[in-house]
């Protein structure tokens, strides 16, 4: 393989309504949790103010993606009920098409209505779906009329249901059959700026997490922009016993491995931290 042809020289990119983002430096996507119950950040930007504040700090540190998410996914949530879910994510989202209509934006929701109207009233330009479109059966159809990039993320069960003793026979055999399957399906309906995500955290144990840390690269072989997801999460606490709040070096560690396993993508509660995470790893990896 020549050097053209590596994943440190490989162009990747996604068209976002029209806005072409280069995956071959990595990006990072910051978290907008606009719900009061998330498992690390619940409650934080639930006002217009707080809202705000965040997004021009997440934007002044350079984030290249804001995701926003009005649901909570963390263990033993239960499914989201749509009006709810839209009614906690609309002012974020007036702030962003208001004042920072340039800033690429990503919705987190499995609700292929919520995604609909996010895209065509607000100007959203991804969805990042946990279910891969297993809560929604309108998901994979409503995304190709939107003609938008697409994030699908493996999961076991559901969120109320992924952390009740989580099993595979092969936890890497069993994501390349997922996003196989996925992938073929999202083909069909003509979607090919797809993001795959293994999902951390989702139905999978600390070692589950850790094995598909240690094989992500295995991952590349679909060819598709990769995104991982492990800010704050308990595969860090639990190894270093230690609370959330507590675990941005665990964080900062974990990132800087996906990146040398192949990671495009990183999605963060700690945009600054990221950034220059990502800085460091293109300079030792340029020539």
């Amino acid at each position: 393989m020549s050097n053209k042809d590596t994943f440190f020289k490989k162009k990747i990119t996604l068209n976002c309504k029209g806005k072409i983002l280069d995956l071959s430096t990595p990006k990072v996507m910051g978290i907008l949790n606009v719900t009061p119950n998330s498992f690390f950040d619940g409650g934080k930007y639930t006002k217009k103010d707080e809202i705000k504040n965040q997004i021009e700090k997440m934007i002044n540190e350079d984030v290249d993606i804001i995701d926003v998410g009005a649901i909570s996914s963390k263990p033993n949530a239960k499914i989201s009920d749509e009006n709810e879910e839209l009614k906690k994510l609309i002012p974020a989202l007036e702030i962003l098409n208001k004042y920072h209509s340039e800033t690429l934006v990503s919705v987190d929701t499995y609700h292929s209505g919520i995604a609909k109207k996010a895209v065509n009233e607000f100007g959203v330009c991804m969805i990042n779906d946990i279910s891969a479109g297993n809560l929604d059966n309108k998901m994979f159809a409503t995304i190709a009329k939107l003609n938008i990039p697409y994030i699908i993320m493996h999961m076991q069960g559901t969120p109320e249901t992924m952390q009740n003793n989580p099993r595979y026979d092969d936890i890497i055999n069993a994501l390349i059959t997922f996003f196989t399957d996925k992938i073929a399906q999202l083909k069909q309906f003509g979607i090919n700026d797809v993001i795959i995500d293994p999902g951390f955290g989702f139905g999978k144990t600390v070692s589950h997490n850790y094995e598909m840390l240690r094989k992500l690269q295995t991952l590349k072989l679909f060819e598709l922009p990769l995104l991982t997801g492990m800010s704050r999460k308990s595969m860090i606490n639990r190894v270093l016993d230690c609370k959330p709040e507590n675990s941005l070096n665990g964080t900062t560690v974990v990132n800087t491995m996906a990146l040398m396993n192949g990671a495009n993508i990183l999605r963060v509660h700690d945009v600054k931290e990221a950034v220059e995470t990502v800085k460091i790893f293109v300079n030792l990896n340029s020539k």
